[in-house]
């Protein structure tokens, strides 16, 4: 694991900017900006048709020095609409475990609240909190969103466990003793998102109030959508539904290390925490953190990544968050990767 002290220092808001919370500042790219390139990489992800080796981009904008410097949406879609999370809400679940130490209530190194691992001789009981976050609670599940035949996310979220995910995922058995390996898992993430529940004492709308209260509103956030299971669980997988430039908004608040006009919503430290690498098998191409992954824009950068090309992307050393949403397949999705860091590439 490596130390915070050679992370990629956060960069502060300008003194000269405001923060977005009621309207984004805009202003034109910086003239150390490769503009023309820029606007090529553009044109060719809002081409229409779109480009096959690509799939659609419908939404993206790019945030520098805490100001909007480029935006652009394809066919009908526009700045007022909300786009998929999927696991971008990964990383809002994230924020919440930390707004819940901020306050005390919760541990991360401590074994996890969940009912179903109390049993005096189960070895689940041991699991963390930083084990979930990180992927590495060694529990059985199969993280596959095509074939619905060995899908256990599918299952999860649209068959046999979408009342109840987290006691879905909670039920799987061990197959790696907790914290000996990584293996991405949506499951994970309902049963952190329960565990943020129950040491709040509410669920439903009473946590999506909280959600608002202590999250969302500070930062100026008001398009977002989370979506709640029957249980009253937030299904903190795959499912907060917000716009592009809301996603930038929840970007800006990690960009700076948890604090908003002066106000600190994260516990000082969690944003280190989140970017804080874990150790993942040489097949992974990207790195990862806790519920934050690593390394897509570069040394230094990390983004909240989802399903079918929906990234917010973090690069602290050109104080640049990039937000893409859109529709590309799995096999498209190393080329849109691709295309997001020759965009980082234009601000360098």
């Amino acid at each position: 694991m490596t130390s915070s002290r050679s992370l990629s220092p956060l960069p502060s808001q300008p003194t000269d900017t405001p923060w977005p919370t009621s309207d984004w500042p805009e202003a034109p790219p910086s003239g150390d900006v490769d503009s023309a390139n820029l606007n090529r990489l553009l044109d060719l992800a809002f081409n229409d048709p779109a480009p096959e080796v690509m799939g659609e981009t419908h939404a993206f904008l790019a945030v520098q020095g805490g100001r909007i410097v480029s935006e652009r949406y394809w066919r009908e879609y526009t700045a007022s609409d909300t786009y998929p999370s999927w696991s971008e809400a990964k990383s809002i679940t994230h924020a919440l475990i930390g707004i819940l130490t901020r306050e005390g209530l919760i541990d991360v190194h401590a074994p996890a609240d969940v009912p179903e691992w109390q049993g005096a001789n189960d070895p689940r009981r041991h699991i963390t909190l930083d084990q979930l976050l990180r992927m590495s609670s060694g529990l059985k599940f199969a993280e596959d969103y095509v074939d619905a035949g060995v899908s256990d996310v599918i299952e999860m979220l649209f068959g046999g466990g979408k009342d109840d995910v987290a006691g879905f995922a909670a039920n799987f058995p061990l197959v790696h003793e907790p914290g000996s390996a990584w293996s991405y898992a949506s499951g994970t993430s309902n049963i952190v998102a329960r565990c943020a529940a129950r040491a709040l004492g509410r669920s439903g709308d009473d946590f999506r109030s909280w959600m608002f209260r202590e999250l969302f509103a500070p930062i100026g956030v008001q398009s977002a959508l989370p979506k709640f299971d029957a249980q009253g669980t937030f299904i903190g997988s795959s499912f907060c539904y917000a716009t592009a430039r809301d996603f930038a908004r929840f970007g800006l608040l990690y960009m700076r290390d948890g604090v908003w006009d002066g106000q600190r919503i994260l516990p000082k430290g969690w944003v280190d925490y989140a970017r804080t690498p874990t150790n993942t098998p040489p097949t992974e191409p990207l790195g990862y953190g806790a519920h934050w992954w690593l390394g897509m824009c570069g040394p230094g950068s990390f983004s909240a990544n989802g399903y079918q090309g929906q990234y917010t992307v973090l690069v602290p050393e050109l104080d640049l968050i990039l937000v893409r949403h859109g529709n590309s397949m799995d096999e498209q999705g190393d080329e849109v990767r691709r295309w997001l860091a020759k965009v980082a590439d234009c601000f360098r």
